[in-house]
C-alpha cells in the first residue's frame, strides 16, 4: 500500500513539474509577444518620424540629399561594420539562419539584443537620410531577438521562440495577424508542426492585441473594394505576374551577387572600402530621388497607397527608379527592409502597365502588381497574396491575387531557384567545418546584406 502511494505521489509531483514548466513557458511567451508588439509600434513611429524629418530637409534644401544621403549611408555602414555586426540588411536572413543553427553560441550573434538595438537605431538613420528601405523586415529580426532573449528562461527549446518572435514581428508591423501566421510557417520554417503552430498563433495574438491597444484597428493601406471583371481583364494578371516575377528574380540575383563578393578588382575594391562603397550607393539613391521628384526616397508607402485607392496613377518612371534605389540601398549594407519598397515597386509597375490596360481598374491592378513583385522577390506566394489581401481588407480580389502569385513565383524561379531571404541566409550559417558564427563572416566584412 505504501509503495503504491509513493508511486502515485511521485507521479503527481512529476505532473506538477511539467505543468509548472508549461505555465512558465506560456507566461514568458505572452510577455515576449507583448514586448514585440510594442516594439513594432515604436519602430513604425520612429520610421515615420525619420521620413518626416527628411521631407522637411527637402523643403528647406531640395538638393540636400546629394550630401545628406551619401554621408548617412557611410555612417550607417560604419556602425554596422564596427558597432552592430549582423544588423545589416532586412534581418530576415539572419532570423532564418538562427533557426537553422542548433548551437546556442552560434545563434546569439545573429539575434542578440545588441543586434536588435542596433537594427532599430541604424534603420532609422537610413530612413532619416533618404534610404529606399522599410521597417517591416527589421521588425522580424528584432522580434526574434526579443523572444530569443526571453526564451533563455524557458525550460523548452528556443527555436519555437525564434519562430514565434519573427511571426509576431511581421504581424504587428503590418497589423496582419493571418499573414504573420502564414509567414512563420511558409517563409521562416518552411514546414508545419502542430506544436510550433500553436506558439506562432499565440505570439501573433499577443503582439496583435498590443499593437491594437496602442494604435487602434487599421488596415495598412486602408480598406478597398477593388474588383477584377472576369474576361479580357485577366490578361493583365498574367502580364503583371510575369513582369513582377522577372523583376523580383533579377533583384535576387543582384543582391546574391554582391553578398557573395564580386570577383576581380571591383569586388576587391568594395571589400577594402565598404564605407566608401556605401556612400557611392547613397549618392546613387540621391540621384534617383532627385530625378524622381523625391518620391523615390523612403518606404514608398504613400505612393503605393495612392495607386491602391485609385487616387491617381504615379509616373511610369517610378517603378524603375524605385527598383534601382532599393537595390542600391540593399547592396550598400545598411540596415533596412524590402517589404514596403517591394510593395511600392509593384504598385509602380501596375501604374505603368495601366497604360496598356486602361479598362482594368487601377486599384485592382495595383494589388496584382504588389503581389507579383513581392512574390518574385521572396518566392513565398501564399504569404504574398495573404498579406496584400489582409492589408487592404479586400477579399474580392483573392482569386486574381492567388493566380498572380503562382505565375510570378514560377517566373522568378526561372532566374533563382531560391527566394531572397533563404538564399542570403546561407551566408550566415556556420562554415562547412562546423565553426560557430562569432561575428560578421569574413566574406561579409564590407557589411553587405548577407
Amino acid at each position: 500500500m505504501d509503495e503504491n502511494f509513493g508511486r502515485y505521489a511521485a507521479h503527481l509531483a512529476w505532473r506538477s513539474r511539467i505543468a509548472a514548466k508549461r505555465w512558465t513557458r506560456r507566461a514568458i511567451f505572452i510577455a515576449g509577444s507583448v514586448v514585440v508588439g510594442a516594439t513594432a509600434v515604436l519602430m513604425a513611429r520612429m520610421a515615420d518620424g525619420a521620413q518626416h524629418l527628411f521631407k522637411h530637409f527637402l523643403i528647406l534644401a531640395p538638393h540636400a540629399p546629394l550630401v545628406i544621403t551619401p554621408l548617412g549611408f557611410g555612417l550607417a555602414a560604419l556602425l554596422v561594420r564596427h558597432v552592430f555586426p549582423n544588423s545589416q540588411g532586412s534581418g530576415i536572413p539572419q532570423a532564418i539562419a538562427a533557426l537553422r543553427i542548433d548551437d546556442q553560441a552560434a545563434r546569439t550573434p545573429l539575434v542578440s539584443l545588441r543586434v536588435a538595438f542596433g537594427k532599430i537605431i541604424v534603420m532609422t538613420l537610413g530612413l532619416l537620410c533618404g534610404a529606399s528601405t522599410g521597417r517591416e523586415g527589421p521588425t522580424v529580426q528584432v522580434g526574434a531577438a526579443i523572444m530569443f532573449a526571453l526564451g533563455r528562461y524557458s525550460p523548452y527549446r528556443q527555436a519555437g521562440f525564434l519562430l514565434a518572435g519573427a511571426a509576431a514581428g511581421i504581424a504587428a508591423a503590418f497589423n496582419t495577424p493571418l499573414a504573420g501566421i502564414v509567414f512563420g510557417i511558409e517563409e521562416m520554417s518552411r514546414s508545419f508542426e502542430s506544436r510550433t503552430s500553436g506558439l506562432i498563433v499565440g505570439a501573433v495574438i499577443a503582439a496583435g492585441l498590443t499593437s491594437l491597444a496602442l494604435v487602434g484597428n487599421y488596415s495598412y493601406f486602408g480598406s478597398t473594394s477593388a474588383t477584377l471583371p472576369f474576361g479580357v481583364a485577366w490578361i493583365a494578371v498574367f502580364v503583371c505576374a510575369v513582369a513582377g516575377g522577372l523583376m523580383g528574380g533579377t533583384f535576387i540575383l543582384i543582391l546574391a551577387l554582391f553578398a557573395g563578393a564580386l570577383p576581380g578588382r571591383a569586388g576587391a575594391a568594395i571589400k577594402s572600402r565598404p564605407v566608401v562603397f556605401a556612400m557611392i550607393c547613397g549618392l546613387g539613391v540621391a540621384l534617383c530621388g532627385l530625378n524622381g521628384d523625391a518620391s523615390i526616397f523612403g518606404t514608398g508607402y504613400s505612393q503605393a497607397r495612392t495607386v491602391v485607392h485609385a487616387d491617381g496613377a504615379i509616373d511610369y518612371w517610378f517603378a524603375p527608379l524605385k527598383f534601382i534605389a532599393t537595390t542600391l540601398s540593399a547592396i550598400s549594407g545598411i540596415p533596412g527592409g524590402i517589404f514596403s519598397p517591394s510593395l511600392s515597386i509593384g504598385a509602380g509597375l501596375a501604374s505603368a502597365l495601366s497604360l496598356a490596360f486602361p479598362h482594368v481598374p487601377l486599384g485592382a491592378l495595383a494589388l496584382i502588381g504588389m503581389v507579383s513583385y513581392l512574390t518574385g522577390v521572396v518566392q513565398a506566394p501564399i504569404t504574398s497574396f495573404v498579406i496584400v489581401s489582409e492589408m487592404t481588407n479586400d477579399h474580392a480580389m483573392m482569386i486574381p491575387l492567388m493566380a498572380a502569385a503562382l505565375v510570378a513565383n514560377g517566373v522568378s524561379k526561372l532566374l533563382s531557384r531560391e527566394g531572397l531571404y533563404h538564399r542570403l541566409a546561407k551566408n550566415f550559417l556556420p562554415a562547412a567545418g562546423g565553426a560557430a558564427i562569432a561575428g560578421p563572416p569574413a566574406a561579409n566584412s564590407r557589411g553587405l546584406v548577407r
